[in-house]
């Protein structure tokens, strides 16, 4: 192999070794380092050893080398080797927290710096560190810098006074002028035609509630005026949808109440009519124990079938009543009915018994003079054989019939109408019969 100047001669590089040949070092780098460029075997954390390492070095080692084949496997196939990414994606994390926690502590640092000095209470705190910087003067003779060949200067931040005026004012930097306004093209003018006179012509205003100089003004430009022609009015579907549902729901209900109480007549239509057949029944029944003579037959309508058809009537008119019959009722049935109507006559003798009682309690809170005039005072005239009845009012006054009772001049005897006392009156009949009976007038009659 041509590894030597020597080996070459006076002649070129030999084509047919594929080796790099560099004949009379034409063409080596005389800068690098003499020596054999070895790589050292390296492994990775695993223990594996790793091969890649040779296209890592140099240029490549700040760059992104895919030299194995899990690079090319795709994103999505990646998961059967989670156990091989999940180490790497671990070390990627504490990577970038590691990056996060410096980048924030460096924010921090410099925003707490400018928000300290931009409060005036607080003073802005300086760096007290202090640097050391070592230079060699350009004047080596002993005629400048003392003689020393080096110096070492110490550097340390000046203080600043925390209430020192700002040495510098802000100003606004003047916008710059942007592009120039659009130019508006006008057409040229045209003259002003009688009609567009009218459509400009503002109608004066018209008060509809004042006219302090009577003027007379015609409604139709009073109407313009007024500006209500101006929009159409447009009416909403939705008020004759609401009008016709209430007409609907209107006629729904009457219908309703007029079958309720239809119902509601009819029933009591068969009671009554119920009610008058048992007092028929009870007054004949009645009448035949006091005559000693038997019982008559129901009527017609209470009548069984089979006499029907004992009379001699048609058979087809004894199925068509049959037929119109009300089914029987059964016995839960009957026994409801008995039921209700055991509660129903309940309340009405507590409704009747309640009646009675407020009609006692009213004649008992009302007046001897109002019991007499209404007929429920029995003023001792021998009819009722009662006890007398007195006004309490009189009993216990400074005027009496011990006092004097009235002057001698005044007449003691009270006279009524046809010269006759109250006394007679009291005496000729009941008292309430003349208070409330009323006067008997001659019946009007045409001459």
């Amino acid at each position: 192999m041509p590894r030597k100047v020597d080996d070459f001669g006076d002649g070129g590089a030999f084509p047919e070794i594929h080796i790099a040949q560099y004949p009379l070092d034409m063409g080596k780098n005389r800068s690098a380092k003499p020596g054999l460029k070895i790589l050292p075997v390296s492994v990775d954390a695993h223990g594996n050893v790793a091969y890649d390492a040779i296209v890592r070095q140099d240029e490549n080692s700040n760059k992104i080398v895919y030299s194995q084949h899990k690079d090319i496997i795709p994103k999505i196939l990646k998961n059967e080797e989670g156990e091989d990414d999940m180490d790497e994606d671990e070390e990627l994390q504490k990577e970038i927290e590691q990056t996060t926690q410096e980048t924030k502590a460096a924010l921090e640092k410099v925003v707490k710096v400018r928000l300290s000095a931009a409060q005036p209470k607080n003073v802005p705190q300086h760096n007290s560190e202090s640097k050391y910087i070592k230079y060699k003067p350009s004047q080596q003779s002993a005629a400048f810098n003392s003689g020393a060949n080096e110096r070492i200067i110490r550097m340390v931040e000046m203080p600043v006074d925390p209430l020192e005026p700002p040495k510098f004012k802000h100003k606004r930097v003047p916008r710059a002028s942007g592009s120039p306004p659009v130019p508006v093209m006008h057409s040229p003018p045209r003259p002003v035609t009688v009609k567009d006179q009218q459509d400009w012509k503002i109608l004066p205003c018209i008060s509809n509630w004042k006219n302090p100089k009577g003027y007379t003004i015609p409604l139709d430009k009073r109407l313009a005026t007024d500006g209500r022609g101006l929009q159409d009015v447009q009416i909403n579907d939705n008020f004759a949808k609401l009008s016709e549902a209430l007409y609907v729901a209107e006629q729904k209900a009457r219908e309703a109440v007029a079958m309720r109480s239809k119902v509601q007549k009819e029933m009591m239509m068969k009671e009554k009519e119920r009610k008058e057949q048992e007092l028929r029944a009870l007054a004949q029944k009645a009448r035949s124990l006091r005559t000693g003579t038997a019982v008559a037959p129901p009527p017609s309508s209470m009548a069984t079938p089979m006499d029907d058809m004992d009379t001699g009537g048609d058979y087809d008119t004894v199925r068509e009543r049959q037929n119109d019959a009300p089914p029987k009722e059964s016995r839960e049935d009957r026994e409801g009915r008995l039921k209700r109507d055991k509660v129903r006559d309940e309340w009405r003798r507590k409704r009747e018994r309640e009646r009675r009682l407020e009609a006692i309690a009213r004649d008992r809170d009302r007046d001897i003079s109002e019991k007499i005039a209404l007929g429920g005072a029995d003023v001792g005239n021998g009819k009722g054989g009662g006890e007398v009845m007195y006004d309490q009012r009189l009993f216990n006054q400074e005027k009496g019939l011990d006092s004097g009772f009235a002057t001698d001049d005044q007449c003691q005897e009270p006279v009524g109408p046809n010269n006759s006392s109250c006394w007679e009156r009291f005496n000729r009949g009941s008292y309430t019969t003349t208070l409330t009976r009323p006067l008997k007038r001659k019946p009007l009659t045409r001459a």
